[in-house]
């Protein structure tokens, strides 16, 4: 009797947390795709002479911040997630506004499908990350969490250029 009870105690255990990981999995999809949507409305508002705004001169430039972003998903995605290979190559400048939101949907559409494609029972795999060791759980956050804080800095670059951003899109 406590050996089938255990036994499925196990089983019911394993079955909500492949539950969780996929529910996890999925959010992550549509967080990027709303990622996408926002960051892609912020570079558009921007006017063409404003892409080499800095906020301070120690600052990366308007450009510059929309390229460090889409770099390091795309580093995220193919070296920790399994994204697969990336054949885009992401400079750090000297793109025309239209490269530049060509080069944002082309990386977005990349980690969209690295994330559609990745295995939500790997969320617990650590990988040799090079701070230190990391579950890929917490790549997709570190993935998250550096875009949102770039994007952040995006807005207010807007805001001192006298544009309102875009209504926020993550709902």
């Amino acid at each position: 009797m406590i050996k089938t009870f255990f036994l499925g105690f196990v089983l019911f255990s394993l079955s909500v947390r492949a539950q969780t990981d996929s529910l996890f999995a999925n959010a992550a999809i549509l967080k990027m795709k709303h990622s996408k949507e926002y960051t892609i409305k912020v570079a558009q508002l921007m006017p063409v002479s404003k892409y080499g705004y800095k906020a301070s001169p120690e600052e990366m430039s308007f450009e510059q911040q929309l390229l460090h972003v889409v770099k390091g998903m795309q580093s995220l995605c193919k070296d920790y997630l399994g994204g697969g290979p990336n054949t885009i190559q992401v400079p750090d400048s000297n793109l025309d506004k239209d490269e530049t939101i060509k080069v944002l949907n082309t990386v977005y559409d990349y980690a969209i499908n690295s994330l559609e494609n990745f295995k939500p029972n790997q969320l617990s795999d650590t990988v040799s990350f090079f701070i230190k060791p990391m579950n890929k759980l917490r790549i997709i956050n570190l993935m998250n969490d550096h875009q949102t804080h770039h994007r952040a800095q995006l807005v207010v670059y807007l805001r001192m250029n006298g544009i309102k951003p875009p209504d926020y899109v993550g709902w």
